[in-house]
């Protein structure tokens, strides 16, 4: 709606005394239809005014020059509401999505900035669960909906490559593991490992000691610790990325914690010289008074902590990417320690406390409870895309055997279907692992956005219409449905604003199935082909553009949109 939201505004702006962005941006969508399309609440008016809000509204309507798209305007209590003329709602929105093309919604919002994003962040030598795929699948559409407003974003996976569990694996693996060269299974073996040892731990305590010790040896960068570490990272990162692909993520850096321990040093000398730490008991801290516990960077003993090296990790994208915002798509549990850092960063001053953002979700649960990869539960996410692109290959061989590519569409659809599980509802809610309600192709999900995609492009193959030229008659696509498709359309740019500026990709997944809905209701109540050649035409031009915002959004929430399922 905001082409439309601009004409209005720029001439009601003049009469109400306000730049056109900010008419623009208080314009509404009413609640109900039948009010109109936008409407303009007059209340902020009054006190300046001083007059009664519908007062003002009647003065508006009476003095206003409406633009051409403007059908009408009513005044309904302290609104103004606007009426869009269909046939130029019909013209103007087909001709920015069609000739946009897959660049409709695009803009250039972020131009010259830079956004780094940090997300996913599995641990080595642990398999990749499923209670990782919201990171995953959150930050890969938040990096692609940044991207797509002009932002130069930087995608980074901080992996979970170091502290005192590499000691206990280091243990397990000397202990159990029997030399073996993990070439086969290799992150099912290790996580067996990890598993025996906190099993073994709980009969053998002195375990916890020969752990931290061999940790200490890696840190003092003993070669036979180092090539241990060093076979569990190359293992892991390469099972990690073989999941990604499937996946259709990439990123720019795999740097996990690893990677600034010879950075920390230089960070808390910086801390220190801003003049808020102290010394608590043998440990260094940073005070943040009786709301919060003092941020720990140093134990006693001299080593170091998570918050130690996040800061390092802050202090480095800083000065190589100098970016505007530094996004940490993080569990909600972790959001005591965001505040930490947060307020160690304006404790010294630093507008790098601003750039900051912590994007929280809920955490994935099994029925039974919190998963645990101490305890052995947990839910392999290669397990879960297997299971649903398996799914899918059957119901292909049942319904449509002689599809084209069909390997490729179970796979695309069956991990679209588990994309879209993890992006439908709100990020702050707790996800319970369900089987059957993660492979559940039928209503809202990922297959059935997918699907409708497909039923368009049936539709535009079945017509044999390469070129489509607007025609001058579109009342073939004036009436109330086909209007609601349109205005559905005029949206996307805005709700791609609104996503990725709230963090939150289930904004454009309710729109998407809002959408779908919306075209699925056309396509029954409307006959497409076989109309005379006006009203074919502009129908076509309406579910190419359908077809177009259709895909383009599916891939800003990183799902693929197949042409034939």
């Amino acid at each position: 709606m905001q082409m439309f939201k601009e004409q209005i505004a720029q001439r009601l702006a003049p009469l109400v005394d306000w730049e056109p962005e900010r008419v623009a941006a208080a314009l509404e969508i009413p609640p109900d239809a039948k009010l109109g399309d936008l409407a303009f609440p007059c209340f902020q008016l009054a006190p300046k005014l001083r007059k009664a809000p519908p007062a003002i509204a009647t003065d508006l309507a009476n003095r206003l020059e409406v633009p051409a798209v403007v059908a009408k305007v009513e005044v309904v209590g302290g609104y103004l509401n606007f009426f869009l003329h269909p046939h130029a709602l019909a013209q103007q929105v087909l001709e920015a999505v069609l000739e946009a093309g897959d660049g409709y919604g695009n803009a250039q919002l972020g131009a010259g900035k830079t956004i780094v994003i940090d997300f996913s962040s599995p641990n080595i030598a642990k398999p990749f669960g499923v209670g990782h795929m919201p990171t995953t699948v959150l930050g890969n559409s938040i990096s692609k909906l940044y991207k797509a407003l002009g932002y130069n974003v930087v995608r980074v996976n901080h992996l979970g490559d170091w502290g005192t569990q590499f000691g206990a694996m280091i243990v397990a693996y000397l202990r159990w593991g029997e030399n073996d060269p993990l070439t086969e299974d290799p992150i099912g073996k290790l996580y067996r490992l990890y598993v025996k040892f906190h099993q073994e731990e709980e009969k053998e305590p002195s375990l916890r000691d020969e752990a931290r010790a061999w940790f200490s040896r890696l840190e003092a960068g003993d070669p036979e610790a180092r090539k241990l570490w060093q076979l569990f990272y190359d293992v892991s990162l390469k099972n990690f990325k073989r999941t990604y692909d499937r996946l259709g993520i990439d990123f720019d850096y795999y740097t996990g914690e690893s990677f600034y321990v010879d950075k920390i040093d230089a960070a808390l000398e910086r801390v220190k010289a801003a003049g808020i730490t102290e010394v608590s008991d043998g440990a260094l801290v940073v005070p943040l008074g009786d709301d919060l516990p003092p941020c720990l960077l140093q134990k006693s003993d001299g080593a170091t902590l998570y918050a130690t090296r996040d800061l390092a990790a802050l202090f480095y994208r800083e000065e190589t990417f100098k970016p505007e915002r530094i996004i940490y798509v993080v569990a909600l549990d972790q959001s005591l320690h965001f505040k930490q850092l947060k307020l160690v960063l304006e404790k010294m001053g630093l507008p790098l406390a601003d750039a900051l953002v912590h994007v929280p979700f809920g955490l994935v649960k099994l029925p039974e409870g919190k998963m645990s990869t101490r305890r052995g539960q947990m839910v392999l996410l290669d397990d879960v895309l297997q299971e649903a692109t398996s799914r899918v290959r059957e119901i292909i061989a049942e319904k449509n055997p002689e599809l084209p590519q069909r390997e490729q569409v179970a796979e695309e659809v069956g991990i679209g279907a588990v994309i879209f599980h993890n992006l439908k509802n709100s990020r702050m809610r707790d996800i319970i692992f369900d089987w059957n309600e993660v492979l559940n192709f039928d209503g809202e999900t990922g297959p059935y956005l997918q699907y409708t995609h497909v039923r368009c492009m049936s539709v535009l193959r079945k017509a044999g219409r390469q070129e489509l030229a607007l025609p001058q008659d579109l009342s073939g696509i004036t009436d109330e449905v086909a209007q609601q498709v349109l205005k559905r359309l005029s949206q996307f740019p805005e709700i791609i604003v609104k996503a990725a500026e709230s963090y939150e990709p289930s904004t454009m997944s309710r729109y998407l199935l809002d959408l779908a809905q919306d075209f699925n209701r056309f396509y029954n109540t409307c006959r497409i082909i076989g109309e005379v050649e006006a009203v074919e035409t502009s129908r076509l031009a309406l579910v190419k553009a359908v077809a177009q915002v259709l895909r383009r959004g599916l891939d800003l929430l990183g799902l693929k949109a197949p042409e034939q399922m």
